[in-house]
């Protein structure tokens, strides 16, 4: 059973992916995105690997404009050493990958030429798996579509086009339950008929529920079913409501002690757990950490990136965690992040928020310059005193990281969090 995470990673430098507007999308200008996406791509397999992390959904925008400006430019062929590179990074780390094309790949619409594209769009996906050199229990993960005012007619539309696809997305193509119109019985027939893998996805079924009487399990059960040993494991989306936001929108992060009831459940079944969070690798890291254990030395590289965070909220409980971890003979993964959590939950106090910035300033205060010293106690004076925002300090901070090439504070959480 892995645990994994979409797209993005906080605090790894090195690691975004860059756009540009599609009138600027040119030869050149997309040659050169395609680069250093990759490049970035790179480090994000290297980084999964180290961290022993399986899971992962490669972001849609890995080439720009992929399925449209760039869809005859041959990136394939460009660049096909360093896209055999990379899958043979992720074949070696024993990863799986994915992909989720957007809201506008619809395929079941009736308007032909938006169908079209979603085909141009799901191509794309393909040939990307495809060029990583990766088999098909590597996935494109896809919603139903519209539902036009008759439900049973679009899931026929989205049949008959099915039928038309290349092999190559066939083989690839998973259903998802969503949020609004398809819910998971939905998907499950329209899947049986066309003999289509089901990912469930536990949010959208809570916000969209076929069945309220049904239980997360049921539904997994079920769509476990639905996959061949070619597919590879069965996968289910998991996510958490965030407060005070609108039905279906993602938690900043996974709560440990409401995942860890939802994991209990599935001791004797074997799937992928892909996490749908706004704090991505750290969420997925937490979850790893909590549910076997890694050992103290792990937790203490992670405790090492959080505790500037942890300190700006709550000193007390950053002295607890330091406690906490004393015990080298202990693991205690599930109370460490508790802590953390409950630290996170709080407002920044100007005490707390001055101390833990004075800390990270201690990594420039031998080499900054004296304007630089003169900025950053102008900027937290400021910010004391209620004239200034937090983000400022630490935006300033994160410039001197930046230019000191301060590794430890570029791979540590305070910035982000």
């Amino acid at each position: 059973m892995n645990i994994g995470y979409a797209c993005l990673a906080i605090a790894v430098p090195g690691t975004a992916l860059k756009s540009c507007t599609l009138k600027n999308a040119d030869t050149d200008r997309l040659l050169s995105l395609i680069a250093s996406n990759l490049d970035a791509l790179e480090k994000l397999i290297d980084y999964n690997a180290r961290s022993g992390i399986k899971l992962f959904r490669i972001s849609s925008d890995l080439i720009p404009f992929g399925s449209s400006a760039a869809f005859r430019l041959p990136w394939q062929s460009i660049y096909a050493q360093k896209l055999s590179d990379i899958g043979r990074r992720i074949a070696h780390a024993g990863m799986r990958v994915s992909m989720h094309p957007g809201q506008y790949t619809v395929l079941n619409s009736p308007d032909d030429s938006v169908a079209e594209r979603a085909v141009d769009d799901l191509r794309y996906h393909a040939s990307v798996l495809d060029s990583l050199g990766l088999g098909c229990e590597h996935k494109i993960i896809l919603h139903l579509g519209g539902v036009y005012g008759d439900k049973k007619a679009a899931q026929r539309r989205f049949l008959s086009r099915y039928a038309t696809l290349e092999p190559a997305i066939q083989s690839r193509l998973v259903l998802e339950n969503d949020d609004k119109l398809f819910h998971i019985v939905d998907v499950l027939d329209t899947a049986a008929t066309g003999g289509i893998p089901v990912v469930y996805d536990t949010l959208h079924n809570a916000v969209n529920p076929a069945d309220a009487r049904r239980s997360d399990l049921d539904w997994i059960k079920l769509c476990r079913a639905t996959w061949t040993e070619r597919d590879g494991a069965p996968k289910i989306h998991y996510s958490q409501q965030a407060p005070q936001k609108k039905p279906g929108a993602h938690s900043n992060s996974i709560g440990i002690d409401a995942f860890l009831a939802f994991y209990g459940q599935l001791s004797d079944i074997d799937i992928d757990i892909m996490l749908e969070v706004k704090d991505k690798n750290l969420s997925a890291l937490k979850c790893m950490h909590c549910v076997s254990n890694r050992g103290i030395g792990a937790l203490e590289i992670e405790w090492a990136r959080y505790k500037y965070a942890v300190h700006e909220h709550s000193a007390e409980r950053y002295q607890a965690v330091r406690i906490l971890l004393q015990d080298k003979g202990a693991y205690p993964a599930a109370e460490m992040y508790r802590l953390i959590e409950k630290s996170l939950d709080l407002p920044v106090s100007p005490g707390s928020g001055e101390n833990a910035a004075r800390h990270v300033w201690g990594y420039f205060k031998e080499k900054a310059s004296a304007s630089e010293k003169q900025r950053f106690e102008m900027l937290l004076h400021k910010w004391t005193r209620g004239e200034a925002e937090l983000r400022a300090v630490k935006g300033f901070l994160f410039r001197l990281a930046q230019t000191y090439q301060e590794d430890y504070l570029l791979k540590g959480y305070y910035f982000d969090l």
